[in-house]
């Protein structure tokens, strides 16, 4: 009987298809509380490894014959010599219907207590590289439900737009305007880098109710390692790729693109990069373009991606680095003015610095024309403002200036709205065409 078991158990061993594979692991070598090094083992970057028992950990690099790693978060108890293990190849997004109402972390962990996400298809974290010519054009306008913006910077289903301002002027609140009203089938919301406050906040007074039904939060506070910023910000485009693939007409809004660069900032440093403008090295600027270009339409699927990004501009500087390399990849951008929100009006959309560059192709003739109109009063107020606010301009003495006085009631008017206000577009092209069509 022995025997026969001996037998059995042979041939079975001899008939599985088994191949044995070796394990592969390295020693952790160097460690200063940000950037591991590793010996004894070879990966390719983006690779997650378990550094230890419990830490894990992102290949980002190579140097002198070493694995350079970077920490993706929480506490790290190492010693000299500890194993480094892969655990995952470079990475993949999930993606589908199966996110929509749901809240992710820049790894795709559920943070929402609502359990796993189950029937999600998986799409490349670096996303599918497009040609030009696999682009569609922006032919179509897309209702955000913010006058000044439907009327004066009007948005393109495709198009591609930056929030730029100092901190606090009201940027976060916009969004939540935007959000609750864009005419959108899918919504994807990227926090990346800001406060843990304002992210709860963000999830329970800007994205509830029908608004949450059709949305997807991928949230990465400011506290995680610069490495989860970034992996959060592929994972918020990956995202909307998998529903432009669908052929759904998608809104990513990712506040801040500012944030994705200082994370990008602090990898780069850590590397060794020299630092170039303002303490940036060259990586950081350079990511921005393969980040925003994975935005747009897609002729393929008759899908789109309408990005909108914050941009902080520090200290309200409008030539700091990342507004400036944005400003010149964005198909437009609306500047928030600080002097504005003092006065009291909100959203403190600079009209004047404020440019969307598909406008003239997505709406009529005569929208555009009020909008220009509307423009040229507001920049001959401003020229004079300091004259007519001290008296010193005498009425009569230029039409234009008169013009310019006479309409500046109801430029402002047009500018500000509530933040539970909604007009269509519908609504904020004929409020404009009413007023300034005639000019």
């Amino acid at each position: 009987m022995l025997n026969r078991f001996a037998t059995d158990y042979l041939d079975t061993l001899a008939g599985a298809d088994f191949t044995a594979r070796p394990r592969v692991s390295g020693r952790l070598s160097s460690f200063d509380g940000l950037l591991m090094e590793a010996i004894g083992l070879q990966l390719p970057v983006g690779t997650v490894c378990r550094v230890g028992d419990r830490v894990e950990a992102e290949v980002i690099g190579f140097r002198q014959g070493r694995t350079l790693l970077m920490n993706l978060g929480g506490p790290a108890p190492l010693l000299p010599g500890a194993r480094v293990q892969p655990v995952g190849p470079p990475g993949e997004a999930e993606v589908g219907t199966a996110l929509l109402g749901r809240v992710v972390d820049g790894a795709g962990k559920p943070i929402d207590g609502l359990g796993a996400i189950r029937g999600a298809r998986h799409w490349p974290l670096a996303g599918k590289l497009q040609g030009p010519l696999d682009r569609g054009r922006v032919r179509e306008p897309l209702d955000v439900g913010v006058r000044a913006i439907n009327g004066l910077l009007t948005i393109g289903q495709g198009q591609r737009i930056g929030i730029m301002a100092g901190s606090g002027v009201g940027k976060s609140v916009l969004l939540g305007m935007i959000v609750k009203a864009a005419a959108a089938d899918v919504v994807v919301i990227g926090l990346i880098g800001e406060r843990s406050r304002e992210v709860a906040d963000f999830m329970e007074t800007k994205v509830a109710g029908e608004a949450r039904a059709r949305s997807v939060v991928v949230a990465v506070p400011a506290n995680h390692s610069p490495v989860l910023r970034i992996r959060g910000a592929l994972r918020t485009h990956a995202i909307a790729e998998g529903f432009r693939a669908e052929g759904k007409r998608v809104l990513l809004i990712m506040d801040s693109l500012t944030r994705v660069a200082h994370a990008g900032r602090e990898i780069g440093l850590a590397l060794g990069e020299p630092a170039s403008a303002r303490g940036y090295p060259p990586s950081a600027i350079a990511m921005l373009p393969n980040l925003i270009e994975r935005a747009g339409a897609c002729v393929t699927s008759g899908g789109s991606i309408t990005a909108i990004y914050t941009v902080l501009a520090d200290g309200d500087d409008g030539n700091d680095p990342v507004v400036d390399a944005a400003r010149s990849i964005l198909d437009g951008h609306i500047v928030l003015s600080r002097a504005l929100a003092e006065r009291g009006v909100y959203p403190a959309i600079d009209i004047g610095p404020s440019v969307s560059r598909v406008m003239t192709d997505i709406v009529g003739v005569e929208h555009v024309r009020a909008a220009r109109v509307l423009r040229r009063h507001l920049a001959t107020y401003e020229e004079n403002r300091d004259l007519i606010l001290m008296g010193a301009y005498r009425a009569g003495a230029d039409p234009q200036v008169d013009a310019a006085v006479a309409s500046h009631p109801a430029i402002t008017a047009f500018i500000r709205q509530d933040a539970d206000e909604v007009v269509s577009l519908a609504d904020s092209a004929a409020e404009l065409t009413g007023v300034f069509g005639a000019d």
